[in-house]
């Protein structure tokens, strides 16, 4: 794993949950991570990572995610299988 995507992924796990991280970085670490990505309505994404199935919201204006995004998407990667540190 890159180094780029290892930052992102402690970013995420962040305590407190970051509010500097943008949504083309997680859209990239979750392809890295071979998971699939739809968007079937609007600003809604539908991701499957390790069999784990969830949706995200892609952020309407500023392409930073925010503080409560960050927390459902760490919520989604421990799901998942994914943690700080492991590559």
């Amino acid at each position: 794993m890159s180094q780029k995507h290892a930052r992102v992924i402690e970013g995420i796990f962040a305590d407190p949950a970051s509010g500097n991280i943008h949504w083309r970085e997680v859209e990239s670490l979750l392809k890295h991570l071979g998971a699939t990505l739809e968007s079937p309505r609007g600003a809604r994404v539908r991701v499957v990572l390790n069999g784990v199935e969830g949706t995200l919201h892609r952020p309407h204006h500023s392409g930073l995610c925010s503080k409560q995004d960050i927390r459902h998407l760490r919520e989604y990667l421990a799901a998942a299988g994914i943690k700080p540190g492991a590559s």
